[in-house]
């Protein structure tokens, strides 16, 4: 009899102690995870972020001002010739103002120009902004608001 009941399988309380090890191991990852996932997106943005910035430079440097939109900076469609409009300094998907789940937006101002970096889902794609001007620094805002001038640097 003693070799029959060692034949017959897991007990159903053996398999809710498993299940039970699995979720709570599951529940303990799955958050440090998506933060991870979170970390290595923001990092890339910040490059695309001083990525735009190099461009501006370059660009102010062959046409003596800075560029007024991404797509100035970026490559020419439909086959144009490169110039002021297309300067071909930073890639098209880059240029289209969205890329790896963050809107990009270049705005001039009269003593220079700024970038912002957003999140297109607050939260789920990002939980920073990024904000760049014409100094080269990164400033960063953990929330919803878009970064400025004033907020930290990113470090």
């Amino acid at each position: 009899m003693d070799m029959q009941r060692s034949k017959r399988g897991f007990s159903l309380v053996e398999l809710l102690v498993v299940i039970a090890v699995i979720a709570v191991i599951h529940a303990v990852a799955l958050p440090i995870m998506r933060t991870a996932r979170l970390n290595s997106v923001e990092t890339v943005v910040v490059r695309e972020v001083q990525t735009i910035g190099t461009a501006q430079t370059q660009y102010q440097s062959q046409f003596g001002r800075y560029a007024g939109t991404l797509a100035q900076l970026g490559p020419p469609a439909n086959g144009a010739a490169e110039g002021p409009e297309a300067a071909r300094l930073i890639p098209a998907s880059l240029a289209s103002g969205e890329k790896d789940g963050y809107l990009f937006a270049l705005t001039s101002t009269p003593a220079g120009f700024f970038v912002n970096a957003n999140p297109k889902v607050f939260g789920n794609s990002g939980r920073r902004t990024f904000y760049l001007d014409q100094d080269g620094i990164v400033h960063q805002n953990w929330g919803q608001d878009p970064a400025t001038a004033a907020s930290p640097e990113f470090k």
